[in-house]
Formats: C-alpha cells, structure tokens, sequence
C-alpha cells in the first residue's frame, strides 16, 4: 500500500448504534477503511466485531448511525442501487457458509448465475478462475463441502467472495481452525491477491501472527466503540489495558518477535 499518496475513503461508519434489546452493543461507534489497506478489526468477546461488519455489509440495519460505501449513503439507496454497490462486496464467512449440496464449482458459480446472469457453462469455467485465483487445485473443484479440508474449505469460500470482482473484501476470522502453515499461506494469499487486484481489505481476526505480518492498520473494538486505529505499532503501545494484555502478552510478544525474525531473513 502506498502511504504517501491522500488516503480515500471507501468505507465511512458514523455514530453507529447496535442494540439487541435493553443490550447495547455499539455506541457513536465510528471507523473508516481506506482504498488498497488492509484493516483488521480486534476486540474481545462480545465486542460485536461480527455485528459492525454485519452492519456494514447490509445484513443488519444498525439502530442509529450511517455506513457511506463509495460515498453513498447505504441507507438513502433503493433496492436496485444497494444492489448495485454490494455487488462490489465479497464476503467469506467465519465458516465459510458454502452450500453443502452443491460442488465447490456450483459454490462459486452461483453468485455469476444469479447476479451477473452468466449462463451455467460461462459461470462455471470463471467459477475455475476464481478457484485457481484461491489457490485450490483442480482436483478440489468437483468435491462437495464435505469432503473437503478446513483450509480448503477457507479458500473455496474466499473463491466464491471473488466470484463478482469486488472491490472490498471483507473476511470473518479467515485464519480460525487453521494449523500454523495453514494460516500463514492463507494470510500470504490475502497479501498477494490485495496488491494483485487491488482490494481493500475488512479483516477480523483473533490471530496476531496475521495482525503482524499483513495488516495496514488494526482497529480495536473497545468500550462500544473504536478506541484506536492505526498501525499495529501505535495500537500496542496505547494505555488501555485490554490491548496491553493482548498485545504484550506471551503470545503477543511471541507473535513479534516471529515477525521481526522474518523480516531479518
């Protein structure tokens, strides 16, 4: 990413409000994701990093504030316009959430079928593109969910998340279920794909290996809000006491140093 040219901002959160109930998840929440970055969202459990990207992506109206995507206000659009500008949205789930039912190749196909209106033959041989794009073999293409690995499944659903060319990516715990090798592949394809298609990336992960190595900027969900956002380097210093556990913690400090030693190589 290059920092030295003016930042535009592609996604723009404003005084979000979230409530289940008498329960407030988010309050004035506010957070901004730049052209070409890669943002990852942190926060402890029950924080509602899910629900902001939820709220985000259209799945759920928050109670009070505003999400401008490309400058629009989601909220002010008709049907066909917010349709248009989530097109340019790809979304891989915490589970990945393919149809167990159909082959990874149908997976994939479906989106070019119903929103592109591509005919069966010409979805399924982009649907193959997409899949080598993931970086799943040829072999995984004809399988079902089921019989597929964790890792696989993780890069199938990110095929079927490119499927439509998005603009922004947005990724629930990418990583999560992952052994190690697993993981760092999986963050080197998002790193490669980012500067390769020029993606801008919405990340939320657990996994500081990935916030070290592929990250622009780390946003930390805190107190019902955003309580910094800004490289990782800046964020671990900052006085609040949940981020100096996670971040300077035994796994925090081990995370670092992997990272720097890679970096030495």
């Amino acid at each position: 990413m290059n920092t030295t040219s003016p930042r535009e901002t592609v996604i723009e959160a404003r005084g979000l409000c979230n409530r289940f109930g008498s329960q407030s998840v988010h309050e004035q929440l506010d957070l901004d994701l730049f052209r070409g970055e890669i943002l990852a969202v942190v926060g402890g459990s029950g924080s509602g990093k899910s629900v902001l990207l939820r709220s985000i992506i259209g799945l759920r109206r928050p109670n009070e504030g505003d999400v401008r995507v490309f400058g629009q206000h989601l909220s002010q659009l008709d049907e066909a316009q917010r349709s248009r500008v989530e097109r340019r949205f790809g979304v891989l789930f915490q589970k990945g959430a393919l149809f167990s039912s159909l082959t990874v190749t149908e997976n994939v196909a479906l989106p070019l079928i119903e929103h592109a209106g591509l005919g069966r033959a010409d979805a399924e041989h982009l649907a193959g593109v997409k899949l080598a794009l993931a970086g799943l073999p040829l072999s995984a293409a004809d399988k079902y969910p089921a019989s597929l690995s964790g890792g696989m499944i993780k890069r199938a659903a990110l095929a079927r998340a490119l499927a439509l060319d998005p603009d922004i990516l947005f990724l629930d715990e990418p990583t999560a279920g992952l052994d190690p090798i697993g993981a760092a592949a999986f963050d080197q394809l998002i790193l490669t794909l980012r500067d390769a298609l020029g993606l801008s990336v919405f990340l939320i992960t657990h996994d500081l290996d990935t916030l070290y190595t592929i990250t622009d900027r780390v946003a930390v969900l805190s107190q019902k809000k955003v309580l910094v956002a800004a490289p990782i380097a800046q964020v671990a210093e900052t006085e609040d006491a949940w981020i100096q556990d996670y971040f300077h913690g035994p796994r925090g400090r081990a995370a670092y140093l992997a990272t720097q030693a890679l970096k030495e190589v």
